[in-house]
């Protein structure tokens, strides 16, 4: 019963670092390749449905077509044209990735995120550098544990 007085179950964000590595590059690179992909797949999927949905609006109204018809068209290309923005901008983001990828040297530490860890705290002990940790990777294998455990 004592103990729980002087102890303190925590959670803290864990930085992790991989050391970039030809592998790793390469890994990175083909996974930003897949998600270029996979966004000129939405693009294309949008672009068709949305003509559809157009055509469906104009074969469903008399010549020449209503303004209600007109409007739906209009509200149908104003939101593919939005969605398409979206996913542009996506894919400029993921570019610019892949550019900074190709300027990173060998052996240089790049930050890959956060995850949360659970730490003991006692009384007496400095939270401060408890908060502090750090996991270094090469190639998805934990090199270093940086910090107080």
């Amino acid at each position: 019963m004592e103990d729980s007085k002087t102890s303190l179950m925590l959670k803290r964000q864990v930085q992790v670092k991989t050391i970039v590595t030809p592998r790793w590059k390469e890994e990175t690179q083909q996974q930003l390749q897949n998600q270029i992909n996979q966004i000129d797949n939405k693009l294309q999927q949008m672009e068709m449905q949305g003509q559809q949905a157009i055509e469906q609006v104009q074969q469903q109204n008399i010549q020449p077509l209503s303004d209600q018809a007109n409007q739906q068209i209009q509200n149908i290309q104003g939101q593919v044209n939005q969605n398409k923005n979206q996913l542009l901008q996506q894919k400029n983001q993921i570019l610019q990735q892949l550019n900074r990828l190709q300027t990173l040297e060998l052996e240089q530490e790049v930050s890959e995120g956060q995850i949360d860890s659970f730490f003991q705290i006692e009384k007496g002990q400095n939270i401060i550098e408890k908060m502090r940790v750090e996991i270094v990777l090469r190639d998805g294998i934990v090199e270093e544990i940086r910090g107080e455990l």
